[in-house]
């Protein structure tokens, strides 16, 4: 059996999804190998595709916005959309590869290699399986004009909406959306702050601003600052070296502001703190609850992370704030009332799966026997 995750570089939660199920593959000894999939472009279109991903997303978020519901707008299975056409150009290249290597199944946490995929069994005879996996809580534009066997799927709002977008309901499968193992580790706080060095008294704040460095965040820190001592706030800005350097230039005091660039200790961080802040992406959201963490959304990139919040705030799972000083706010009465943040972690205990990526490799295994 060998397996092919194919993502893509827009945003990192689609590869940390990817990753997520490579991890758990591998340690059940199967094949398995994950790959961008703009890289059948050619390196070069991979890097402009992140790019221009990363610039809108950060620098226009209005752009995105506008982008997102065009694509609400002209989304259909009846015909095909400009995305569809634009990655039917590397189509042949990852069909060749496929065969090649004589891949099983191909799993995909990301719409484009869906519509590669799509292209590809239109055209050409291959009898790999397809699967796709939602890393959001909606079904975002154009995932209802993919034609896969399966797709993974988190639980309640996200199905319905593949359902009313014409996805057939046989074809989802609620797995929850899959995170890393280590998220469902949890080690104590006082065990974490001491191995990470944090303050063993007082409050601990971990904002988290995606991969890319999203938001406002000195204006939340800066609300943080103005409540008045006995609390530390670490900051993770991503590979957003401008962030860093803003957050730098304020010279808040060190010993109350943490400032950090990209780290992979981030479920350790989370262990150590007592209310995480983030935007509402998919695979950052949900590996906070499945570390069944107190959290305040911020403000979101407009589209599904705006959907991805109305979801976690409804079932009760995170608490939504319109600005800086609110999100500031609502994360001091969380970390001042432990029974709030009690009750937030039974709710994220009960509607987000921790085993997702386990879930995902059990129904391929079935499925590609079934097959053989």
């Amino acid at each position: 059996m060998k397996i092919l995750i194919l993502s893509c570089n827009t945003g990192q939660g689609h590869n940390a999804a990817g990753k997520a199920v490579e991890e758990e593959w591998k340690r059940r000894g199967i094949y398995c190998e994950m790959k961008d999939v703009m890289a059948f472009a050619g390196k070069e279109t991979s890097r402009r595709v992140e790019d221009i991903y990363v610039k809108i997303t950060t620098k226009t978020p209005w752009l995105f916005q506008g982008a997102y519901k065009a694509g609400e707008l002209i989304s259909s299975s009846k015909r095909k959309s400009p995305v569809y056409w634009a990655n039917i150009h590397y189509a042949r290249s990852l069909f060749d590869y496929i065969e090649r290597e004589r891949i099983d199944g191909v799993i995909m946490p990301h719409l484009f290699p869906a519509e590669a995929m799509t292209y590809i069994r239109r055209h050409f005879d291959t009898g790999a399986r397809c699967y796709g996996i939602a890393t959001d809580y909606t079904c975002i534009p154009f995932w209802e004009e993919t034609e896969l066997d399966y797709y993974f799927v988190p639980p309640l709002e996200a199905g319905r909406s593949f359902r009313e977008k014409g996805i057939p309901g046989e074809k989802l499968v609620e797995t929850g959306i899959p995170v890393s193992a280590v998220f469902s580790k949890r080690l104590d706080q006082q065990g974490a702050r001491n191995l990470l060095g944090l303050p063993m008294k007082g409050f601990v704040f971990l904002i988290m601003t995606g991969s890319m460095g999203y938001g406002h965040t000195a204006g939340l820190v800066d609300a943080f600052m103005e409540r008045g001592e006995g609390s530390t706030v670490v900051v993770m800005t991503g590979h957003n070296e401008s962030l860093r350097a803003e957050l730098e230039k304020k010279s808040y005091d060190p010993a109350r502001v943490v400032i950090l660039p990209y780290t992979d200790q981030v479920s350790l961080y989370m262990d150590a703190c007592d209310v995480l802040l983030t935007k509402p992406g998919g695979l950052t959201t949900t590996e906070a609850a499945v570390k069944r963490i107190a959290m305040v959304h911020t403000k979101p990139i407009p589209g599904c992370e705006t959907i991805n919040a109305r979801f976690f705030s409804k079932y009760g799972m995170s608490i939504c704030a319109d600005t800086a000083k609110e999100a500031a706010a609502q994360a001091f009465d969380l970390a001042e009332n432990p029974d709030k943040r009690e009750v937030m972690k039974k709710k994220q205990e009960q509607w987000i799966p921790e085993a997702a990526a386990q879930s995902i490799c059990d129904f391929v295994v079935r499925d590609l026997e079934n097959g053989l």
